[in-house]
């Protein structure tokens, strides 16, 4: 599957391997968390240097923003702004996103502000990127001067959200393997499962 340039902090592996796995995944949703936390542990040392479907398989991390929750954009857009600043940290952060996603449910954001919800984001954001990070995660995740401009990281976040709406993505976690949905998958899938999956699908 096609991926702008500037999201390739998202993919997990070998960008130029033949199989892909597209994850679509949801920062405030509890089941993107266990499936993240499981691929962390299952699926990612498989696909990366030196695994065994290393060159074979990639994993591609899509941001389903889910509306209906008020922080999703929010979560959704610190993300990307820590690939830009901190590429190389990105997994890092995206397991502490989704770990620490209950601070940003629904009620516990009812009585925050998206400044205060923004500046929460970023110190959860500095232990792993360094507080010399601080100034560029706020500049990208700040309004612009336009009235209605959103923020610098707008244009990425309307490229991921585009690519779901035109590949009828409609709940977190979906996977695709090679453009086509894989409703077989769980997020609860652990090593067994997995393991299964892949040997059954990467025949060479």
């Amino acid at each position: 599957m096609a991926l702008q340039p500037t999201l390739r902090p998202f993919i997990l592996g070998n960008p130029a391997a033949p199989h892909t796995l597209d994850i679509f995944l949801d920062y405030v949703c509890p089941f993107s968390r266990k499936m993240s936390n499981n691929l962390n542990l299952t699926v990612k040392p498989l696909i990366e240097r030196g695994g065994k479907y290393d060159g074979k398989v990639k994993a591609i991390i899509r941001q389903q923003v889910q509306p209906w929750h008020s922080s999703s954009t929010l979560v959704h857009e610190i993300a990307l702004a820590v690939a830009r600043v901190s590429p190389e940290k990105f997994w890092e952060f995206h397991l502490a996103l989704m770990n620490g996603q209950e601070d940003f449910y629904d009620i516990p954001s009812s009585n925050r502000t998206p400044t205060l919800t923004r500046a929460k984001l970023i110190e959860l954001a500095l232990p792993i990127v360094g507080e010399d990070k601080r100034e560029a995660l706020a500049e990208l995740i700040s309004h612009k001067s336009t009235p209605n401009g959103g923020t610098a990281v707008t244009d990425e976040l309307k490229y991921t959200i585009k690519f779901s709406r035109q590949n009828s993505i409609h709940v977190s976690p979906t996977v695709l393997w090679d453009g086509l949905v894989a409703s077989e998958i769980s997020s609860s899938w652990g090593e067994k499962e997995w393991t299964t999956f892949l040997e059954s699908k990467v025949l060479v």
